[in-house]
């Protein structure tokens, strides 16, 4: 699915985003919350306003989860397998939610990387952000 060369351009990606995830993560959130308003209900027990600690505390999380997730794509399955239990099964996140994140991050990816967010790497971040909702995805019944 991924070419050596897409894989090493996500890597990469992911691992710029790192020292500002929060700031990634909670902006990717807030857009999510704001624009797909039902996802408030799994956010019900936080507080989701702008730059909240809850809301940047798991973007961090999520930023987190994606730079590991890119380290480790060709075992994609098994390092997001706790996360894929997690989700489904105590969360019960429905899978739908999480195609709505993968848009909210790509644009907020391409309002912080600006010009150096090519097509190229647009597609090689939309292609892995699929994989890991999938991944993600997998348990929900």
């Amino acid at each position: 699915m991924l070419s050596d060369t897409e894989k090493e351009l996500i890597v990469q990606i992911w691992d710029k985003m790192l020292p500002v995830a929060e700031e990634i993560g909670s902006e990717a959130l807030l857009r999510m919350l704001t624009t797909f308003p039902k996802t408030k209900t799994y956010f019900a027990h936080l507080d989701i306003s702008p730059r909240s600690e809850h809301l940047r505390c798991h973007g961090k999380k999520i930023v987190q989860a994606l730079a590991e997730g890119a380290r480790n794509i060709s075992t994609l399955t098994t390092t997001l397998a706790p996360l894929s239990r997690f989700h489904a099964y105590q969360l019960r996140i429905h899978p739908t939610n999480f195609k709505l994140f993968n848009h909210c991050i790509l644009v907020t990816l391409a309002c912080h990387i600006g010009e150096n967010f090519t097509p190229v790497a647009h597609a090689a971040i939309d292609k892995f952000l699929s994989a890991f909702s999938a991944v993600l995805a997998e348990k929900f019944r």
